[in-house]
């Protein structure tokens, strides 16, 4: 493991990306002031190019490196959530590459709960981190989703599997009024509670959007076909994975699994379904539709990763 952090210490410093784990998933990491080795994660992923990244830092202080403006909020939220999976949105000084943020006047940062990735950027800075895989397919949770994807073409600073395995909540404190740009562990709940006062809910406003990665094109996508699932389903098809949350008896089989209201487990397994229903052949994955959000913090982000996987 010493050897494998030190090339990539090696390889970031280099220009070059890094596969790096986080507690949400894992990231494609490179020198966020590099302009050459951010556009070398656009072209890896085939990531179109309108799509911001987020930033990781590995303390508070280095906001004042990429924000103009640091509001109160900001620094309340960071010192309630950081390091975790909230992402927010300020406004960016001119040192930020505009590849970066695509073109917008506005920066995500976050810090990222996993001491390897933390350690790795006190050695090299900030650095850019989209999940680690190809373009539009579901995001990686564990090495091997990586190699999956690129081989041994990157190379891969290993942490095990993602504790959380979705992406972060992103805020937008750039404007007017705090507005969740992307749904994840982090709630508006949570987060109201630590500002004391009511934040907007998931924002519907394309132009708003833009601002956050993972939020205008369709992703998370398996070969296998997704839908939600009809109620009553009792009947399988080998040809279908099928994913329950509610409490229900299921016959033990790799493609039917149920997750007795645990959410917890079934966000940290979602993408990695994905990819299995695929490896198994399955043409469809059917979805328990899931209960009101307001049910659990990580029902509306997995509604929204869901409903991205299948293109709604």
């Amino acid at each position: 493991m010493k050897q494998s952090f030190q090339k990539a210490v090696e390889l970031i410093r280099a220009g070059n990306v890094v596969a790096v784990p986080t507690e949400t998933v894992y990231g494609l990491a490179a020198d966020a002031f590099n302009i050459t080795a951010v556009k070398k994660t656009f072209e890896i992923k085939g990531r179109p190019p309108d799509n911001p990244l987020i930033v990781h830092i590995s303390h508070i202080s280095q906001l004042e490196m990429l924000a103009e403006e640091i509001p109160e909020t900001a620094l309340k939220l960071a010192n309630a959530f950081w390091p975790g999976p909230l992402t927010i949105v300020l406004k960016k000084k001119p040192i930020v590459p505009d590849i970066v943020t695509g073109g917008l006047n506005t920066v995500a940062v976050r810090i990222p709960d996993h001491p390897l990735t933390q350690k790795l950027i006190e050695k090299t800075g900030p650095l850019t981190a989209p999940s680690a895989n190809r373009s539009g397919r579901p995001s990686p949770t564990r090495p091997e989703h990586i190699r999956e994807d690129f081989g041994e073409e990157i190379h891969i600073l290993d942490g095990g599997n993602s504790k959380i395995g979705l992406e972060s909540t992103v805020l937008d404190l750039s404007g007017d009024h705090p507005t969740i740009l992307r749904p994840g562990s982090v709630s508006v709940k949570m987060i109201s509670e630590v500002l004391g006062f009511t934040i907007s809910p998931e924002s519907t406003d394309l132009p708003l959007k833009r601002k956050s990665p993972g939020t205008h094109y369709t992703h998370y996508k398996p070969a296998a076909s997704i839908s939600w699932m009809p109620s009553g389903v009792r009947e399988f098809s080998p040809d279908i994975y099928y994913i329950f949350h509610s409490e229900i008896s299921t016959p033990e089989a790799a493609h039917i699994h149920s997750y007795q209201k645990n959410f917890e487990g079934l966000a940290r397994d979602l993408y990695d379904h994905y990819r299995t229903a695929d490896h198994l052949s399955c043409s469809q994955i059917l979805i328990e539709s899931l209960p009101p959000s307001e049910n659990h913090p990580l029902i509306s982000p997995l509604k929204d990763r869901i409903n991205r996987s299948i293109g709604s």
